[in-house]
């Protein structure tokens, strides 16, 4: 790795790590009964914050797309759902900005194609990020088609409200544009959305509207997945999943653990080896996050002494969280004990991965 690229990964894993702390501190001070003002102070300091760490992502997933191409983790996906997790994500934020979000889906209700949720949501991200942002206080409209094709399902998006007469630009001219009118994040969202949908193998295209509206659009071709339409026994309920967080660093432990709380779980948490070991003693926790450098005794020393327990308590199942996970250091992890690494900064679908591996097959904790 080169020096350049050192100090970009190791900077901007610093931002997002700080970014994470400021949001999750935001969110425990909104939880206080604080004066109006100062609430609107707080709400804020977190939309700020999250802003940063919108263009920080979408800056990383667009120099991935360029360097490595595109990687998609496809898996059946419900399309009716999709438009309906869009809304979701979407209508406060438009709200925040004054437009009215409708939604509209025309398709078989039940339809399932194989696809990457994660990368057709940042392709919704990118076209209604500069909708919004370009809207003016008016509305904007979301359609998504699908339709049975040869080879699979098509699916056309369409996001109607945004600006227009920007499709002939050069690509160049046309991010410049967006960042100068919309700002960075905007672009960057606009840049990685047509990205994702060439890489499937389509392209985005904008219409010129009546007035000063224009509808954004894309068509790519997914395969059709198996219809699942046996419904699941139903599950026995579940208690929420106990979690440790060990990091000697106070702001991680409050990130961590409002990233718990986030996916339905309780935790509590140890600042040092010393304390988890002790905390663990109790056998009460279904996974345990463990930072790897801590004064007094570090992650491994500490998972070694874990494993030392009788029954139950020296076997939960224990992550590594650190900023190094190279492949030797990661295998260090595994054999001191550990069954999986997370990165530091944390991110929620990490850590809800990491719970689901550590849960499966029990049916008396929710995997997140």
């Amino acid at each position: 790795m080169s020096l350049p690229q050192f100090f970009f990964d190791r900077v901007s894993a610093e931002i997002r790590q700080q970014m994470d702390g400021v949001q999750a501190l935001a969110d425990q001070l909104s939880r206080l009964p604080l004066p109006d003002d100062a609430k609107g102070c707080v709400a804020g300091i977190a939309d700020a914050a999250a802003g940063v760490t919108r263009t920080l992502e979408r800056a990383l997933d667009l120099r991935g797309v360029a360097t490595q191409g595109l990687t998609l983790q496809p898996a059946p996906l419900r399309l009716r759902e999709l438009l309906d997790d869009v809304a979701a994500r979407w209508r406060p934020r438009a709200n925040a900005a004054g437009v009215t979000l409708h939604t509209s889906y025309d398709g078989a209700p039940e339809a399932q194609v194989l696809g990457d949720r994660s990368r057709l949501i940042q392709v919704f991200d990118g076209l209604l990020g500069e909708a919004v942002a370009s809207a003016a206080r008016g509305a904007v409209e979301v359609t998504l088609r699908a339709a049975p094709a040869t080879g699979g399902v098509k699916l056309q998006g369409r996001v109607r409200g945004g600006a227009t007469g920007r499709d002939a630009q050069p690509e160049e001219d046309r991010v410049r544009d967006v960042a100068d009118k919309l700002g960075l994040e905007v672009a960057l969202g606009a840049m990685l959305a047509r990205r994702i949908v060439a890489g499937l193998s389509g392209v985005v295209t904008h219409e010129s509207n009546a007035g000063d509206a224009g509808t954004a659009w894309f068509e790519i071709l997914l395969p059709a997945a198996a219809d699942a339409s046996a419904a699941p026994a139903p599950a026995p309920e579940a208690r929420p999943a106990h979690v440790l967080v060990v990091d000697d660093n106070a702001t991680n432990r409050v990130v961590a653990q409002a990233l718990c709380e986030m996916l339905g779980c309780t935790s509590e948490a140890a600042e040092d080896g010393f304390a988890a070991v002790e905390a663990a003693r109790r056998g009460r926790f279904d996974l345990i996050l463990m930072d790897i450098r801590m004064p007094r005794l570090d992650g491994l020393a500490a998972t070694h002494e874990i494993r030392k327990l009788p029954g139950k308590a020296g076997e939960a199942p224990i992550v590594a969280l650190t900023a190094n996970v190279d492949p030797d250091d990661a295998n260090a992890y595994m054999a001191a004990g550990m069954c999986g690494v997370l990165e530091k900064p944390m991110k929620a679908d990490d850590l809800r991965q990491a719970l689901r591996k550590a849960l499966a097959g029990r049916a008396d904790v929710a995997a997140a």
